[in-house]
């Protein structure tokens, strides 16, 4: 009979894994949950990550519910989906983003795919051979980054400059990338910046990757989150100039996150993906992953047909109040900056200035102590990518946003260096 004590056991921790899950935004939620005060009453306000969906100020649209309990009453999607989709959602997928665009986009470039994060990890495993490197922006959405570790494909990050309204470091992105270089990650609108790049930026992001030879990775998930002076411009319009993998998903624009139902869309005019043998290997890494619910798929014709434009106007005014009143309340606090209104997603960025705070260190202990003392969730700037800054998400019911700017005003107050 086997000693179970003295046996040597041959598994253990996978420190790639233990790794790449430090990297990701869960980990420091976690962190700063663990710092929650169990004795204080107030109810805890987080504004750390990007989740409206359990607010009723931003609750879905009726008609999307009804076509998913159509779809699960029909019974005609009880099967196993196709690896990149049944072809009816993949051909309103295809309809959808073509609205918006000056082609037709092919359903046969369409594969769905369980949310948006699914789409990124099919794409870092198709991207990753050895020695390959992949371009992404500082700060980030660090979802790309613990794949990136996972895959063990080399990061190599490009700034985006808080002075120029958080545009592309283009000089930067030629100077980094080499002969090894597969791709370059643009999020647009972008988390976590709250920034919309014009026209004329996206198309000097395409010329730039033309110009090195690398594929370009357009995360669209906030799409149509444009609420200040620059229209949502997909980079979609740009795919004759450089080949285009697009991301999205049905999560932010529906408040569904639940219901993990995204998309990856191959646009490749002149077949370069396709010559290479790139589109081969994304099609071979989607015929071993899983499959988005194959109901939720049934229902993506009536989702994005049949929602008012009503909806979307009234909700995307909504994140824009909210956005004012987070960038007014940021103004009245001395020991943060926001270099530029935010204009798209549901974030801005705020730089902390330490020399105006007694016994915080860093960005890490500034919000560790804030959930301490506050009940308040801020994502310190280092989750994505920059110390010593915050991450804010502002869309939260009203009065949450207002109560949780008043304690973190108290607290700044509290931790403030005394004049002498």
């Amino acid at each position: 009979m086997c000693e179970i004590g003295a046996k040597r056991w041959n598994f253990g921790a996978n420190e790639l894994v233990e790794r790449s899950s430090s990297l990701s935004i869960r980990e420091y939620l976690n962190t700063l949950i663990s710092n929650l005060d169990e004795g204080d009453t107030r109810p805890v306000i987080a504004l750390g990550h990007g989740d409206p969906s359990p607010f009723p100020r931003f609750s879905t649209d009726p008609s999307a519910v009804k076509a998913i309990c159509d779809a699960v009453l029909s019974t005609k999607f009880n099967n196993y989906a196709s690896a990149s989709g049944i072809p009816i959602a993949r051909k309103a997928v295809a309809e959808y983003l073509s609205r918006d665009l000056s082609y037709q986009i092919s359903p046969k470039d369409v594969h769905i795919t369980s949310g948006c994060l699914q789409a990124i990890e099919i794409l870092i495993s198709a991207l990753a051979n050895p020695g390959a490197n992949i371009l992404l922006p500082r700060p980030t959405y660090p979802m790309y980054d613990s794949r990136a570790s996972f895959s063990q494909l080399e990061v190599r990050y490009f700034d985006l400059l808080p002075e120029n309204g958080w545009d592309v470091d283009l000089d930067a992105v030629e100077a980094l990338a080499d002969d090894k270089t597969v791709a370059i990650v643009v999020v647009n609108p972008c988390n976590p910046c709250g920034n919309v790049f014009s026209r004329q930026h996206l198309q000097k992001i395409a010329e730039t990757a033309c110009k090195l030879g690398i594929l370009l990775i357009a995360d669209e998930v906030y799409d149509h989150y444009a609420f200040g002076d620059k229209p949502f411009v997909s980079m979609a319009e740009f795919a004759e100039i450089v080949p285009v993998v697009l991301l999205g998903a049905i999560s932010k624009r529906w408040f569904v996150p639940g219901w993990r139902l995204g998309w990856m869309v191959t646009l490749d005019p002149h077949n370069i993906m396709k010559d290479s043998g790139f589109v081969q290997s994304l099609t071979n890494v989607i015929n071993i992953t899983t499959d988005a619910a194959t109901f939720i798929q049934g229902a993506i014709p009536d989702i994005l047909g049949n929602t008012k434009e009503e909806f979307f106007s009234l909700k995307l005014e909504r994140v824009r109040e909210c956005a004012e009143i987070c960038y007014e309340e940021i103004m009245k606090i001395p020991c943060i900056t926001c270099p530029s209104k935010p204009e798209g997603s549901m974030f801005t960025m705020v730089k902390l200035n330490l020399s105006l705070l007694e016994d915080i260190s860093d960005d890490l202990d500034f919000c560790c102590k804030l959930a301490k003392e506050e009940s308040l969730i801020i994502l310190p700037g280092r989750a994505v990518g920059l110390k010593n800054w915050l991450r804010i998400t502002f869309a939260v019911e009203l009065d949450l946003l207002i109560d949780g700017f008043s304690r973190l005003k108290s607290f700044s107050q509290r931790h403030s260096k005394k004049k002498p």
